[in-house]
């Protein structure tokens, strides 16, 4: 099966539970279907970079998912149905790395090279 990456934004509104029992609910709307969720993070509040739908600030979460893209397009549905859920983004992914994401790295962990070498 493929591996995905998917990320969404919450309402800032929600509690930290709830939010989190959102990154649940659309993880069983995965295995329901037939995919299976490898790794999930909760990323916090973030501040944006626009406001949407009148929300300055929202709920960031991060989910590796091994799934058909038929479970991936109904869990896809029904986010943009959900009102609590602003924006989602899904990627198609060769391999899934191994450890935290990017977000979840303390800044010194972070591999970015030597800056000289790029100019």
């Amino acid at each position: 099966m493929p591996f995905y990456e998917h990320v969404f934004i919450a309402r800032q509104d929600l509690s930290n539970a709830q939010a989190e029992g959102l990154v649940e609910h659309f993880g069983t709307v995965l295995s329901d279907n037939g995919g299976k969720v490898i790794e999930t993070e909760y990323w916090g509040i973030k501040t944006m970079a626009y406001k949407i739908n009148k929300n300055r600030k929202g709920h960031y979460a991060y989910m590796r998912t091994d799934s058909p893209a038929n479970a991936v397009q109904e869990m896809e549905r029904l986010m943009r149905l959900h009102d609590d859920v602003m924006r989602v983004l899904t990627i198609k992914v060769d391999a899934h790395e191994e450890g935290p994401s990017v977000q979840m790295q303390k800044r010194d962990d972070r591999d970015r090279g030597d800056r000289r070498e790029r100019r």
